[in-house]
């Protein structure tokens, strides 16, 4: 039995409860920002307001602190939102117990003062001595918390640190593979809900299936440039995210509400008020890199989406 801390009680951070706690761990769930959520699922049956589902009885809830670090634990899961990266970096770095960390939060970072994209576990290991992996792949976090079979991806560039994460949280209905690639992995698994909702914006399925094909081309280019491996996209943090995504996520449905002529502002205020779109908030971080450092002519499908997320524009694919 090992000991798991996750921090963040969202939907995928409460739904990586279940095979943690079906590999007989002992798992306390903790929650930074939504205190309403945490008195919530302190309830006796600790059902979860977004997965719809009750949480199993042997998690354990608590607040997070940055006491709770320094309580001795064999694995830390990250599954805040980017935003919230900052926050767990600077009391990670105030901990004394050091163990691995396994990232579950998508997203980039555009740092101003290298001018540089950087990954959440890049930001997470700046000025730390903990060993960060990064856990990507098309896993939606209400199909995990019902046990439906699903596939993942663990990377670290040494990838025995990988599989001794794999050997914690593997069930039969969540397997694992795992890549030494961990900055391909992350640039793939971030940039694939910015394509998903290019995906979305499709007239119809003709128009999807070939913005679908033209997207991989240019996640192919950028990740190349971004330094992951091309090989990476093939696998299950790009195409086969990309794919979960574009079927019917959060961002995927953004896009849909683009490709219908309203304005990203109009469409998340009228439609998804209370929805996190990964895909807009990564283009906003980003915009000021693409923009200035990559050839645009190369992303054309990537440029249209930035512009009229940044600019507050119609949407305006061009073929």
């Amino acid at each position: 039995m090992k000991k798991i801390l996750i921090i963040g009680a969202g939907a995928m951070g409460a739904a990586f409860t279940f095979p943690c706690l079906d590999n007989n761990h002992k798992v306390t769930l903790s929650e930074p920002y939504d205190l309403k959520l945490i008195r919530k699922l302190s309830f006796k049956k600790k059902f979860h307001p977004v997965l719809k589902i009750n949480l199993p009885k042997k998690l354990t809830i608590k607040k997070f602190s940055k006491e709770i670090l320094n309580y001795k634990w064999d694995l830390i899961v990250v599954a805040v939102s980017s935003l919230g990266i900052d926050l767990v970096k600077k009391n990670l770095n105030n901990a004394k117990n050091k163990c691995p960390v396994l990232v579950l939060t998508k997203g980039l970072k555009y740092d101003k003062n290298s001018k540089k994209i950087i990954t959440m576990s890049e930001q997470l290991s700046i000025g730390n001595k903990f060993t960060v992996s990064s856990l990507k792949g098309p896993c939606l976090a209400n199909e995990l918390a019902r046990k439906i079979k699903s596939s993942t991806v663990i990377a670290n560039k040494n990838i025995k640190v990988a599989q001794s994460i794999g050997k914690l949280i593997s069930t039969s209905y969540y397997q694992v593979e795992f890549s030494k690639d961990i900055r391909g992995v992350e640039i793939s698994s971030a940039i694939k809900n910015i394509y998903s909702m290019i995906i979305g914006s499709g007239e119809g399925l003709n128009t999807s299936s070939s913005i679908f094909r033209k997207s991989i081309s240019e996640m192919i280019y950028l990740i190349k440039y971004l330094k992951g491996k091309e090989e990476t996209i093939y696998g299950l943090a790009g195409i086969g995210d990309l794919y979960v995504s574009a079927m019917g996520g959060r961002n995927s449905k953004m896009g849909k509400y683009l490709g219908k002529g309203f304005t990203f502002k109009y469409a998340k205020k009228k439609f998804m008020p209370n929805d996190t779109i990964e895909g807009a908030e990564l283009a906003s971080e980003i915009a000021p890199f693409v923009f200035k450092k990559i050839n645009l002519k190369k992303i054309p499908l990537m440029i249209d989406l930035l512009k009229s997320i940044t600019k507050n524009k119609k949407l305006n694919i061009r073929w």
